[in-house]
């Protein structure tokens, strides 16, 4: 227990043994099919890496569509407000880290506890209330018709990010890095710089996402693993607030993201030429196959 909070604190064990994927299909899930009068969907997981969230937790939580959600897993990240107070309140499912890890730590967690359930679409919702939490069946759709593994809610699909309220120096920086991106993965995506994901389960079984970094590179890195294991990348537009609330990173933390991101993307060529193998790239799963 968390003094004084009553909200539970998990010890974070070894994620189960789950049995070898076929190196050479997809697992597919399901797809909504009409069953009498009602359509099945596939189990949603959303999961809200937390920090400092308290104002705008209850504000997200309550928008979700909880028809299309079966489990919220909060995991917070040494909060010094009342996060834990709200997250109790709502009665979420709550992991507690022992001291503020960082955001990308923060992921690892949430994804780790999530296949530890049978959901087969996780959905990442930042808890600022800075993503619109209602478009998470527009999110999921391209999973669920199996035209995609992964969806990123774009911010650059819709409106100009910056009438929305993005700071402005952030836009040409979100250009650049996109480019640069799109060029060394081989994709047409309009940003990558997006809080707003869902994946298909077997995506997160397949990626080394817990080689990832602690920090906010983590999110490109696991983008970089996932094109690596061909999986498919699709978006759809979502509109973004920006208000004092919402987490947003200042212009030496951007600026420090930024670089990461080049390195990553140098690091990735010298994988792919064969100069420097990298296992933060590689998948067990791809390394065999059932005969």
């Amino acid at each position: 227990m968390v003094a004084g909070s009553g909200v539970r604190l998990r010890q974070l064990p070894e994620c189960p043994e789950r049995p070898p994927l076929d190196a050479t299909a997809r697992v597919s899930i399901r797809s909504i099919r009409p069953t009498g009068d009602k359509a099945v969907r596939p189990k949603v997981a959303v999961v809200m890496p937390a920090f400092n969230a308290g104002r705008t937790l209850r504000l997200t939580y309550e928008a979700l569509p909880h028809d299309h959600v079966d489990v919220v897993i909060l995991v917070d990240d040494g909060s010094t407000d009342e996060t834990l107070k709200v997250a109790k309140e709502l009665n979420l499912e709550v992991f507690v880290h022992d001291r503020n890890y960082g955001y990308g730590a923060n992921q690892k967690t949430c994804y780790r506890e999530a296949l530890k359930t049978d959901v087969e679409v996780i959905v990442m919702v930042h808890p600022d209330y800075q993503y619109d939490p209602t478009l998470l069946p527009t999110l999921v759709a391209p999973i669920v018709r199996a035209e995609a593994d992964v969806v990123l809610g774009s911010r650059l699909l819709g409106e100009s990010p910056v009438k929305q309220g993005m700071p402005w120096w952030k836009y040409p920086a979100n250009r650049v890095l996109t480019w640069l991106e799109n060029a060394v993965f081989g994709l047409h995506l309009s940003e990558y710089h997006t809080g707003y994901r869902a994946y298909r389960r077997e995506v997160l079984e397949v990626v080394n996402f817990t080689m990832n970094s602690d920090k906010f590179v983590f999110d490109q890195e696991i983008l970089a693993q996932i094109v690596e294991a061909k999986f498919r990348i699709h978006e759809v537009p979502v509109p973004t607030r920006y208000f004092p609330e919402a987490s947003s990173a200042g212009f030496l933390a951007s600026c420090r993201y930024g670089s990461e991101i080049l390195w990553l993307l140098f690091r990735l060529a010298l994988h792919r030429s064969g100069v420097l193998g990298q296992k933060q790239f590689e998948s067990l799963y791809h390394r065999y196959r059932r005969l």
